[in-house]
């Protein structure tokens, strides 16, 4: 585990030379003294003004989660089959805001396009969540089924019963990940919060955005009061009662884009009389086009992309064993504690995509705002489930007296494993929120996507984001192997034989 842990390190370290990590703003300082000032003075009076636009965000989360436990559940019954773990690994490879990048030519800027861009990737996760849960459940009820007993009814009366509690809590908490998606939608012009809060940022009306951000927090901190189990079907069902009234789809450009503007250039012929399309085959002339769209955005766009990735896979690392120790029971003074873990719920809360855009306000469009949002996010999810375990250590009477000790010799060693294992889960994440962050103006894939699009050029941006989800199975692949062989979980076992699951 050392050895790996050094990997990391080098491989950053590699990596910082050819990051651009430049301050381009001529008043840093400024701004942020500005942005200080919007949240020590937020104008709450301009939340009754976007009402409806928390409302669409809690509707699309309830819409996209209610679809992708839906689709999830069935998905997860045959992720034993080689094709249906690949489609699952696909689809959820590709960022929310990307398969919003697709519907938007579908569909247009449509509640049903933030709704799908939510429930076609949230899917492919529970698909895998589900089946992992599945499988590591207890198999004994299974003993007892009677023989030629077909394969629905043991699922029904000998495995989800035994899973149902697991899988509750994680649908839960994935619909609170909605919620952040849903957000972040909105910076593309979906009429969510994050609609307002982009423009509220770049108008420079941080009293605005803070009241919107304070108001987000409170919507998240206050989901176990109106989140309620027995309200869940109510809400689903005013859900989808409220989008089928707004839902409006032109079946001419569905099929337009799906056989036509997906299709590399070269493969389009028009006539200029008739306007008329054809198909027109040139093995030559495709692979040019390939070739011209990987020499202009495709090799950089990963380079890049990688270079981010590898840097705040080391500094989240480093970032969670420096933090974790202040939100520990046995690792820190009493008055510290509570003030590290509500930092840690407040940057684990914000949507990287939101710390991202303060950052760049603040120092212009280069990696580093990339690196410190990605890194506080991901690091406080981290430095949160660590600190949770280290709090299941019962130290002896005989434990050093002394924090640092204690850190260094009895809680590190035990809970390490572990971290590792939390951060290399979390690598496709970072690589998948490594490339959209592009968007911003980072040249990442999601950059180079951003400009395809804005272009109208729908089958670069394809290819594009078929290459960023290549990418991230292949990351995720390479996760999975260095856990197996380092024989490392995201389970934490203590002497009470407890099981702690964090998936």
């Amino acid at each position: 585990m050392l050895r790996s842990s050094l990997i990391l390190v080098v491989l950053a370290l590699l990596a910082l030379p050819f990051a651009d990590l430049e301050v381009t703003t001529l008043s840093a300082w400024s701004e942020l003294s500005e942005i200080v000032l919007g949240a020590v003075q937020p104008d709450f009076s301009v939340l009754w003004k976007f009402k409806s636009a928390f409302f669409n965000t809690v509707i699309f989360a309830f819409a996209g989660t209610s679809l992708a436990a839906f689709w999830g559940f069935f998905l997860a019954l045959g992720f034993g089959w080689a094709p249906v773990r690949l489609l699952c690994a696909f689809i959820r490879s590709v960022h929310e805001i990307f398969w919003a990048f697709i519907f938007l030519n579908l569909v247009g800027l449509n509640p049903i396009c933030g709704v799908l861009s939510i429930a076609i990737p949230y899917s492919g996760i529970f698909a895998k969540v589900y089946a992992e849960i599945a499988q590591e459940s207890d198999r004994r009820p299974l003993v007892g089924i009677p023989p030629r007993t077909d394969g629905f009814s043991s699922f029904i009366y000998a495995v989800l019963p035994v899973v149902y509690t697991d899988a509750k809590l994680y649908t839960g908490y994935r619909f609170e990940c909605a919620l952040r998606s849903s957000t972040v939608l909105g910076f593309i012009g979906l009429p969510t919060i994050g609609y307002h809060l982009e423009t509220a940022f770049r108008e420079g009306i941080y009293n605005h955005a803070w009241a919107l951000l304070y108001a987000f927090y409170l919507l998240i901190a206050s989901l176990k009061y109106w989140a309620r189990p027995k309200l869940i079907i109510p809400y689903i069902v005013i859900s989808f009662t409220f989008l089928s009234q707004k839902i409006s789809i032109s079946w001419a450009n569905m099929v337009r884009f799906l056989t036509v503007d997906i299709m590399p250039w070269p493969l389009r012929r028009v006539d200029p009389i008739s306007g008329n399309q054809e198909i027109n085959f040139s093995l030559t002339e495709i692979l040019s086009w390939l070739m011209n769209t990987w020499h202009d955005a495709g090799a950089e766009g990963v380079w890049n992309t990688i270079l981010l990735t590898q840097i705040v896979l080391a500094t989240t690392g480093i970032f969670t064993l420096l933090t974790f120790p202040f939100a520990c029971r046995n690792l820190s003074y009493r008055p510290i504690k509570p003030i590290t873990r509500l930092l840690l719920i407040v940057y684990r809360t914000t949507p990287e995509y939101i710390l991202a855009y303060v950052f760049i306000l603040i120092y212009g469009p280069s990696m580093l705002p990339a690196i410190l949002a990605i890194t506080l996010h991901n690091g406080a999810i981290l430095s949160f489930l660590t600190s949770n375990n280290a709090d299941l250590i019962k130290l002896r009477p005989d434990a050093p007296k002394r924090y640092f000790d204690r850190y260094t010799y009895l809680v590190l060693p035990r809970v390490y494993g572990q971290f590792l294992a939390f951060l290399f889960y979390r690598w496709e994440i970072i690589m998948r929120e490594s490339a959209i962050l592009g968007i911003l103006g980072i040249y990442t894939l999601g950059f180079y996507i951003d400009s395809a699009i804005a272009e109208d050029q729908p089958d670069k941006a394809i290819l594009l984001i078929l290459i960023t989800a290549t990418l991230n199975i292949l990351i995720d692949s390479i996760s999975q192997q260095v856990r197996k062989r380092l024989k490392i979980s995201t389970q934490f076992i203590v002497a009470s034989n407890q099981i702690f699951s964090t998936q």
